[in-house]
């Protein structure tokens, strides 16, 4: 099937208030501009170098919005709010201050999400719930982030009354963020559902979702 017939197939499904993010992580520019011509506007990598790359090749799109949904290391965090326009994978206390700083240098104000792991994962970043609600009142006084909402990716093995709950379980996590009336918080987002598991994402609240092989087919590294 075509790109183009795989993103109308999901779009029958999708409201009109979610997003949909194409996953383009190991994808060719070609296909990034199969995806462009349908519609699609919203892109997702993983990788600095790789992104950048895409976006010189594709320098003739301006409208592009592209998101980073892979860990972010430290050393990186400068080009990454340089070239994304969203940043899905902020998971710890250090990386937000990090930005925070950096972003005051840069006199830029990036849209992230707060990575979230609601149950125990060894193979996700994140905060625990726990941890999340003890360092708040220093998320929320750094004023050079907008932060839109929470990022979550379930662990693997979930049945699917497992994933639905899940998702459910960040969705209330926003909503008891924000019922604390913090200004600087404002969860309006919740970025959440892959190729998988995107149906009971969106059940669930989901307002970004983030597919890949769903669009793309299987991808080769590039």
């Amino acid at each position: 099937m075509s790109i183009a017939h795989n993103i109308e197939t999901i779009r029958r499904d999708l409201p009109a208030a979610v997003k949909l993010m194409a996953v383009s992580k190991n994808v060719s520019v070609d296909l990034i501009r199969a995806a462009y011509a349908v519609g699609i506007r919203d892109f997702g990598e993983s990788r600095i170098q790789e992104a950048q790359t895409k976006q010189q090749e594709l320098a003739d799109l301006p409208d592009l919005c592209w998101h980073l949904i892979g860990h972010l290391q430290g050393n990186k965090v400068r080009k990454a709010i340089q070239i994304f326009d969203w940043i899905h994978s902020v998971d710890s206390m250090k990386l937000v201050q990090q930005i925070d700083r950096v972003a005051a240098e840069l006199k830029a104000s990036p849209n992230i999400c707060l990575q979230v792991k609601i149950l125990p994962d060894p193979d996700k970043y994140g905060w625990t719930i726990p941890e999340l609600f003890a360092e708040l009142p220093q998320i929320d006084a750094c004023q050079h982030l907008k932060i839109r909402g929470l990022m979550a990716i379930p662990p693997l093995g979930l049945t699917i009354t497992q994933t639905q709950q899940f998702f459910e379980q960040v969705r209330d996590l926003s909503h008891q963020i924000s019922q604390q009336s913090r200004s600087n918080l404002q969860m309006s987002e919740l970025s959440m559902g892959m190729s998988g598991d995107y149906l009971p994402a969106i059940s669930a609240g989901a307002t970004i979702i983030r597919l890949g092989s769903i669009i793309f087919g299987d991808r080769n590294k590039i």
